[in-house]
Order: C-alpha cells, then structure tokens, then sequence
C-alpha cells in the first residue's frame, strides 16, 4: 500500500528555515555583542593604563619645574656673588694703584724735570709740570714709552716756553709741559710685565740743545 503525505512540507521546511535562520541570527548578535564588549574592555584598560602614566608625567614635570625654579635661584645668587667678587677684586687691584703710579713716577722721572699736577680720568693719566729743557721732556717721553708696565702711549700735548724767576736779577728760562699716559689694563693682573696688544709708544730720538722736540698728535709748542 502506498504512503502519501498529505501535510504542507513545504510550510513546514520555510518554517524550519526560518527558525534557523533567527536563531543563528541571535547567535550572530550574540558574538558581536560580546566581541565588542572584549574590545571595549581592552580599550578601557589601555585609556586607565595611559592615564596613569600621564599623571606620572604630569607629576614629575611638576617637580621638574620646582627644580628649574631652585636652579634659577641659585643662578642669580650665583650672579650675585660673582658680580660682589667682581667688586671686591676690582677695589682689591685698584687700591694700590696710586702706590704704583707714584713709585712709577720717581723712578721713570729723569733729573731736571719738576711736576706740579697730575691727574687722573678713567684710564687717561695727564701730567702737568716744568722741566729744564726741551731735551729733559724728551727722557721723559721715552722713559714712559718703553720702560713703564703700568703707563704707556705716552701723549705729548703742549710745550711752552717760560722764565722762571729765581731771585732779583737770577731768572731762567724753562718749559711748561703736559703729557698724556695710557693706564695699562693688564697692570692689575701682571704689573711686571708689559701689557700685551698695546705697543708702547716709540721714544723720540734725542733732540740737538736749543731746538725744541717734535710734538705729538695734537700737540703744540
């Protein structure tokens, strides 16, 4: 005897297709939620993680700043006792100059000249005085171009005849002079030698009795 089926198999196939096919869909919703809930956590463990490290950062940039205001205090102290050292050795150096400057003066001055001024402004020395004759300031000029450490470039400025009076019927003819000198900058460190880079100044060459020398630069007889 045959068998027929007589039920809507077909309905029944699409039926089972379709329960398939919502089941494998939840299945497919499901993995996805839980993959993206895997990610998420992962992404929310390394934000946490690199929070954390800028906050270590963001600590130490602190305390860096608190050292790079320390390191610029100390620098302007630093400045401080550098500039007060400065001063010290500056008053140190120069409070023996005029010490120097006087015992330079009774060595390089030569026999026959007197000085009545001498005057100091900044580096520039001017000697004002009255020496016996021409030849005499000439020693004198020479004597400070290539002898003295601590006075160079000496600087004739004015030579002038004069007759000083000795007594009634005693008068003698002399010259009234001023030099200009150069204080050396190298004395306070090394007064006993040369300063390097300034040449001294060339000394005249000896003068004949009666004629007067060659003025400096800007000198007058």
């Amino acid at each position: 005897m045959i068998a027929i089926n007589l039920l809507p198999h077909r309905e029944l196939a699409r039926k089972k297709k379709r329960e398939q096919f919502f089941v494998n869909l939840g299945l497919a919703v499901g993995a996805g939620l839980v993959a993206a809930a895997l990610v998420y956590g992962f992404f929310q463990i390394q934000i946490g993680a690199q929070q954390q490290r800028n906050q270590f950062i963001q600590a130490e940039i602190l305390k860096l700043d608190v050292q790079i205001r320390e390191v610029a205090t100390l620098q302007q102290e630093l400045d401080g006792l550098k500039s007060r050292q400065a001063a010290v050795e500056s008053l140190q150096a120069g409070r023996n100059l005029p010490v120097h400057l006087l015992d330079e003066m009774v060595r390089l001055l030569p026999e026959g000249v007197h000085l009545t001024a001498l005057r100091q402004e900044a580096a520039a020395i001017t000697l004002t005085g009255v020496a016996q004759s021409q030849e005499r300031v000439s020693e004198l000029l020479r004597n400070f171009g290539g002898r003295s450490p601590w006075l160079t470039q000496p600087h004739l400025v004015e030579i002038t005849a004069a007759t000083l009076a000795l007594g009634p019927r005693d008068q003698r003819r002399v010259f009234n002079f001023s030099v200009r000198l150069t204080l050396s900058p190298n004395t306070q460190t090394s007064p006993q030698t040369n300063p390097q880079g300034a040449a001294p100044a060339q000394p005249s060459p000896p003068q004949p009795a009666g004629q007067a020398p060659a003025p400096a630069a800007g000198g007058r007889v």
